[in-house]
This record gives C-alpha cells, structure tokens and sequence, in this order.
C-alpha cells in the first residue's frame, strides 16, 4: 500500500498482490501469477506511450515517434523505473527465486510494472493507465523534448561519401501559396533512389526530403546504418 501511496493510486489489495506475485510463489501457493496482467499491462502501455507521443511531439514524423516508443517501453528503462520505485522489494517470489537474485532481474522487475499497469487499466481504465505512465515516464519524456532534431541532410551527406562517393542532388520541383504563405516541394536523388519532402522555406523541405531518403537506404542496406544516425542510438529492445 506504501507504494500505492507514493504513485497516488488506489487498487483492491487482491488485484495489487497478483501484480506483485511472481509465477515462482504463485506455483507454490496455487495462486495466480502476474502474467496474466504483464500480458494486458504491456499492451496499455505501448498505447498509452504512443498517446503521449502523438500530442507530446506534433511536429515529427511516424519513423521518429515509433524509435522514441521503442526506448521509452524498452526493458531496460522499465526495469530503472520499477528499480527507483522500489518496486522490486514489494515483490512477492520464491524462497528459491529471491536466492538466485529475482527482485534484482531487469526482466522480472520490468514484468512487474506492465503487471501494475495492467492492474491500474482493469479498475480505473485507460484515463487512469495513461496517467500513470506519464507520471512514471515525465522524466524521460522531457529528455527526449530537449533532444535537437537530427540534421538529416548532415547524415545523408556521409551515408552517400561513404557508401555512394556522390552527393545527394537536391532539386525544387514546385512552389505553392501566396507570398507569405508559400509551401516548397523538394526531391533529392540518391544511389539511384530518390524522395520527396514538404516545407514552408527550402531547407525544411530538404530536411523532410533528406530524411525521407535516408531511412529509405538506410533500412534497405544491409547491416546497421552509419555512425551517428537516430536508428544506430536506438539500442532499447524489450
């Protein structure tokens, strides 16, 4: 109850002890273990980050919210979170399990809070799962606000010095609106492949273009994409 105190929630004490019950005791007492609920709370998670994201973050693209999702509900960070809340003392496990280290395991203590999740979603439904995870991932979310944005034209400039021995070729192929309104079209060639991208000046159009094209070849080569690209920074996997 302590730790319902310190996140301000409220749960029936059954519904809390079989999040809280690792499936080495609950063999032991024939009770329910909490993978039922790390099932359900993984699902409510990745929604509700994804939520988060899309308002958080309307300025960027799908590719960037979907590698901003893949590190926020990583194991890795779960297990941090569910690490600072304590959460892995308020486990309920095993005399065996407890021994070989259990309440210290990224993966149990990172089930355990997708269990809580999915715990706070069956009785007060998605408001209050959603707020949960945005008060459990503030701190993480506000790092990745204060991110700069990747200059794509910079990495697709190397990926095509050290891949292609060309420059990517930019072209404007159509400017639309009024005066002080204008919407620039711009491709850019590379490698054979090409793409488009949209903006109100040029150089936001060749970003938009620039980025396009690099995680265009970026995903079709073999490997892992140059140094320094968003998707090699990206090593969060659940």
């Amino acid at each position: 109850m302590e730790l319902l105190e310190r996140l301000g929630l409220s749960l029936p004490p059954e519904l809390l002890n079989r999040a809280l019950t690792h499936a080495s005791l609950a063999h032991d007492l024939g009770e329910e273990s909490n993978e039922r609920l790390e099932f359900l709370g993984d699902a409510v998670l990745d929604l509700a980050v994804a939520d988060l994201l899309f308002h958080k973050f309307p300025t960027h693209e799908e590719g960037d919210l979907s590698k901003f999702r893949a590190v926020l509900v990583s194991r890795p960070v779960l297990a941090e979170i569910a690490q600072k809340l304590g959460l892995g003392e308020q486990l309920r496990v095993a005399a065996s399990a407890e021994g070989s280290g259990a309440r210290q395991r990224p993966s149990i203590l990172g089930a355990a809070l997708e269990a809580l999740v999915g715990a706070v979603f069956l009785h007060h439904g998605y408001a209050g799962a959603r707020q949960l995870v945005e008060h459990l991932l503030a701190e993480r979310m506000k790092a990745l606000q204060m991110q700069p944005p990747p200059d794509y034209k910079s990495l697709l400039q190397e990926l095509a010095q050290a891949r292609y021995h060309e420059l990517p070729r930019y072209e404007t192929v159509e400017t639309e609106g009024a005066e002080h309104a204008k919407v620039f079209t711009v491709r850019v060639a590379l490698g054979g492949e090409e793409a488009v991208g949209r903006g109100r000046t040029k150089k936001e159009a060749e970003q938009a273009a620039a980025k396009r094209l690099y995680l265009k070849l970026a995903e079709a080569a073999e490997g892992d994409p140059p140094p320094n690209s968003d998707a090699q920074r990206d090593n969060g996997n659940r």
